[in-house]
């Protein structure tokens, strides 16, 4: 499996999981971003279901974080998840 085959595995996953605990499954989206050795998943949300796919505490990000480490060490290549909020005030946004 080449590396662009895992990364949309991994894309296809962190996907389905998100759409899986928000109300607004359609405005999920998940871009794979090259870094160095490692690759960043970038989950978008919509603003009402942030904090769902957070979750209390931020468990619910912490356990997706803990899958995508354990695919890491199978796959020898580091991913990391980026929550991205966006700041409808000012069209930023802020990673959680």
């Amino acid at each position: 499996m080449t590396l662009e085959q895992k990364q949309d595995n991994m894309q296809e996953l962190v996907t389905e999981i998100a759409r899986a605990l928000v109300d607004a499954p359609d405005a999920v989206q998940v871009d794979a971003v090259e870094r160095d050795e490692s690759t960043v998943l970038r989950l978008r949300v919509a603003p009402t279901d942030v904090g769902k796919v957070i979750g209390k505490q931020g468990r619910t990000a912490r356990s997706m974080r803990t899958i995508l480490g354990a695919v890491s060490m199978k796959h020898h290549h580091r991913y990391t998840l980026d929550i991205l909020e966006e700041n409808n005030s000012h069209g930023q946004e802020h990673s959680e």
